[in-house]
């Protein structure tokens, strides 16, 4: 088994962090460049930045505040947030992003996903996947932060998104997004069966024990949270030490293993 991931989320809009529920209701809960040094003497795998505005008002994302962040973190960085083209993809990997993650430029140009495998390779692409469950069980696709309907499933769209070359796919679960009740196990065993590539499980996370659910009951190979971390005590350290003593192979191999 591959060693799992970690992945902080952090949530971009007006130069400051944000958390919210159900991509709503957002409180202001800190700045960027103070989360992501902590971040870093956490032990955390990944972080993801998602500017959350840069889509809804039509701009560029900001490579200079980017770049500043990048030069502080110590870990593979994917950035999300505005993006529809392959310039703005270069600029951003300049600047220092990792990888990029797209959601909306997905479905208006789905040969993006193309493009910037082929020009970056697939493991730069993360292609975002945020979801809605419908009061009669149905699962459907939005985009734009949560506001777009976009009448595609889930399970098809990442099928999809995988022929078209991309190399990770970030699943959220809208209706769970910032309750800390769970993750949408259901809907991340269904992605997980239905492609090859990585799933990374995001939307609901309020232990270390969803973490593991997510990663061995409903088959992700990552997983990413905001809230557990923004709101409660826990750790990315001790999430890790966790799905070790559980018997999880993780990143870090100097991580003591505590008992279960």
């Amino acid at each position: 088994m591959l060693k799992v991931r970690v992945m902080p989320t952090l949530l971009w809009k007006n130069f400051g962090l944000v958390k919210g529920e159900h991509f709503d209701s957002w409180r202001r809960i800190g700045t960027v460049m103070p989360a992501i040094k902590v971040y870093n003497r956490r032990e955390v795998d990944e972080l993801v930045l998602l500017d959350i505005t840069a889509t809804e008002e039509n701009r560029d994302p900001d490579y200079e505040s980017v770049a500043e962040f990048a030069a502080e973190c110590f870990v593979p960085l994917t950035v999300g947030g505005g993006i529809h083209n392959l310039e703005q993809i270069k600029l951003l990997l300049r600047a220092g992003a990792d990888k990029v993650a797209v959601n909306t430029a997905a479905y208006r140009t789905p040969t993006l996903i193309t493009e910037i495998a082929q020009r970056f390779g697939a493991q730069c692409v993360v292609v975002s996947i945020d979801v809605k469950r419908h009061p009669d069980g149905r699962w459907e696709c939005f985009s734009q932060s949560g506001t777009q309907p976009e009448g595609k499933e889930p399970i098809a769209w990442a099928q999809e998104v995988e022929r078209l070359g991309a190399g990770e796919i970030l699943l959220t679960a809208i209706d769970r997004d910032g309750l800390m009740q769970g993750y949408d196990l259901d809907l991340i065993r269904q992605v997980s069966q239905a492609v090859n590539i990585p799933v990374i499980a995001s939307g609901g996370a309020g232990g270390y024990e969803d973490f593991y659910r997510a990663l061995t009951e409903a088959g992700a190979s990552a997983v990413a949270a905001a809230s557990i971390f923004h709101f409660t005590e826990q750790t990315p350290l001790e999430a890790k030490q966790y799905l070790q003593a559980k018997g999880l192979p993780v990143r870090d191999s100097n991580i003591a293993k505590l008992p279960i």
